[in-house]
């Protein structure tokens, strides 16, 4: 059977190496961050919405739906994923972060393969050289562990990913993709980059 699933940008951090500014809404290319996301995401999921806990009124320009956390206080990406598990109606949903313009192509189907060949409740990508747990596929069934760890008081995404068996996906081949905006000047640098 195969499993259905809906997608999310989080845009819901605060950009402390950014200057408090709001990600997803910094131009590269003439084009909001999240944009080229939602771009690269459109080809692979047909259901999309945005986690965001400032400007939600531009970012819901997009025509998308734009959620914010359930948790106050910037609590991290966990938060918003816990969120928006709560909120799905698919079986599994697939995670990225809003600065990263470009993603895998192929990010669904390589997660969703690795959860369909394993039975395991997530996978997420790694670059060959380090994990990144933000780009990540799970299933709905975990918003109530979720809940207990973070009203336990942990944030760690990559140590709730090891609790619950979850499956590091290689993405060697596409180290590019995974170039991530966490400054103006890293931004101003990609401006070039052909995607």
């Amino acid at each position: 059977m195969t499993i259905t699933i809906s997608a999310v940008i989080l845009a819901g951090g605060q950009a402390k190496r950014m200057g408090g500014l709001d990600k997803g809404l910094q131009l590269l290319q003439g084009k909001p961050l999240y944009q080229h996301c939602l771009q690269r995401l459109h080809r692979q999921v047909a259901d999309i919405s945005i986690n965001a806990n400032r400007h939600q009124g531009i970012y819901q320009q997009s025509g998308l739906t734009v959620f914010s956390d359930e948790l106050e206080g910037f609590q991290g990406p966990l938060s918003g994923i816990l969120t928006a598990l709560e909120r799905a109606k698919t079986d599994f949903v697939l995670f990225v972060p809003c600065d990263s313009p470009f993603l895998p192509l192929d990010l669904c189907a390589k997660l969703q393969s690795a959860v369909e060949n394993s039975a395991s409740l997530l996978a997420y990508a790694n670059d060959g050289e380090r994990e990144h747990p933000t780009f990540c596929l799970l299933s709905t069934k975990l918003k109530f562990s979720l809940r207990d760890y973070l009203q336990s008081g942990e944030r760690r995404m990559l140590q709730f990913f090891r609790q619950h068996n979850g499956i590091s996906v290689d993405f060697s081949t596409q180290k590019q993709a995974f170039i991530n905006m966490n400054t103006l000047q890293d931004i101003a640098k990609s401006q070039n980059i052909d995607a």
